[in-house]
């Protein structure tokens, strides 16, 4: 009989800590100064490539873990760290998993490297789905891939949003579609390379959180990429169209790994993609939420009000204990759908959208109090709880909606279409 445990092993204590020391060393003392300068931290990203914690080396040792908890532990670290910084960081494992997931061998080999550079020269890269009108609604793409036969090449047109790394990426992996009347399942995936005619980033957006990292539209016109760049081929997407035009309802591209929305695909396939994504997103949410738990236990032990420590009064003793109780929950959440995940068990009742939802509420719901158990000193920004109040709201929205998380949950529960 297998022994339960939910101890860490040796390998996973020690990416832990790793990753914790780096959070702690680098990114902490840099989180703010990023923050208010609303730029990409280039010298964060070198200098995490120069220790090893940036590159596809790094992920796929972290995707080995036959658990699928080393990812998420490594995730919750750097975002205890800084979510901004963290993102920018973690912002091109998107289209690296894109690649990863939909690419052949000779495309990963040759697109893999070049999403992340080197330590001398650091590249970002986007995975680019979300548009005006097609968030959650992935149907609504208006993208265009056209292709033509005479020089083995597509040509797209259309314009994303909410992009990470938005224009600033060497790889952008856009998403586009190739057959209008078949919906979601007549999309397909495109490797833009570096330096393309016709791509150009929006100016950088202004946000209410993740200062740090890139956010910006991205448009395309008349983005001629050759036939080699379709993730997947040729033969293979002509075979999943073929497929889906007879009914099968198993085709499809749609969805959004980073930036919006509930997928289009057909049945169990787009189900466990997003399922698989999700708790990583909410392995994200319980570094900020443990970060302003934190640092709120240590304030209300210091701070002395009407002759005594604030954490002796019970209202604020039993605020923190529902909050250390929360991120508890919310990681076991996350620790077991990345569990099923890796293990290929059934997500019978979209355990990966739980994950997701309960981390990203309780992210909320623990910075916002954190603030008030700070009083005044939690509005302002010499204390950073009210830089994790702001990053954290992000996680109620992509990824995923909670609307739309409670709608996945509500399908795989009901077996009905609820609307």
């Amino acid at each position: 009989m297998v022994e339960f445990s939910l101890a860490l092993d040796d390998d996973q204590r020690e990416l832990r800590d790793w990753v914790h020391g780096f959070a702690r060393d680098v990114v902490r003392p840099a989180a703010a100064e990023w923050d208010a300068r609303e730029e990409t931290p280039w010298p964060v990203i070198q200098e995490a490539a120069r220790a090893g914690l940036y590159g596809f080396e790094f992920l796929a040792q972290a995707w080995a873990d036959p658990t699928g908890i080393a990812i998420n532990l490594a995730n919750e670290e750097l975002f205890w760290g800084d979510a901004g910084i963290g993102m920018s960081i973690f912002g091109t494992t998107l289209a690296v998993a894109a690649i990863y997931g939909s690419g052949t061998p000779d495309q990963m080999v040759e697109w893999l490297p070049q999403c992340y550079g080197d330590a001398d020269q650091p590249k970002v890269a986007a995975f680019a789905t979300t548009e005006p009108q097609a968030g959650s609604d992935v149907g609504a793409m208006r993208t265009r891939a056209r292709y033509d036969e005479a020089t083995d090449e597509w040509v797209l047109n259309g314009q994303k949003a909410y992009i990470t790394n938005g224009g600033i990426a060497g790889v952008h992996v856009v998403t586009a579609v190739v057959d209008p009347d078949l919906g979601s399942r007549g999309q397909a995936a495109f490797v833009v390379p570096p330096g393309t005619p016709g791509l150009e980033g929006g100016r950088k957006l202004r946000k209410l959180g993740l200062r740090a990292s890139h956010t910006a539209d991205v448009f395309l016109d008349d983005v001629g990429v050759p036939g080699s760049c379709l993730l997947g081929g040729k033969e293979r997407l002509d075979e999943r169209l073929a497929r889906a035009r007879e009914g099968s309802g198993q085709a499809g591209q749609g969805g959004q790994a980073g930036q919006g929305g509930q997928g289009g695909q057909g049945g169990q396939a787009a189900m466990r993609t997003f399922e698989l994504t999700r708790p990583t997103v909410g392995a994200q949410a319980i570094g900020i939420a443990r970060a302003a738990y934190e640092h709120a236990l240590d304030y209300a032990k210091d701070r002395v009000a009407f002759g005594r420590p604030i954490i002796e009064n019970q209202s604020i003793a039993f605020a923190l204990a529902d909050m250390r109780m929360e991120i508890d929950a919310a990681r076991l959440l996350v620790w077991r759908a990345a569990w099923m995940g890796k293990t290929n068990q059934p997500f019978g009742a979209a355990e990966g959208s739980m994950s997701k939802l309960k981390a990203g509420e309780v992210a909320v719901a623990v910075t916002d109090k954190a603030v008030q158990i700070l009083g005044g000193a939690g509005y302002v920004s010499d204390h950073p709880v009210e830089r994790w109040s702001r990053d954290a709201k992000i996680y109620t929205i992509f990824e995923g909606t909670s609307e739309i998380q409670r709608l996945v949950i509500a399908r795989a529960i009901s077996g009905v279409r609820i609307r």
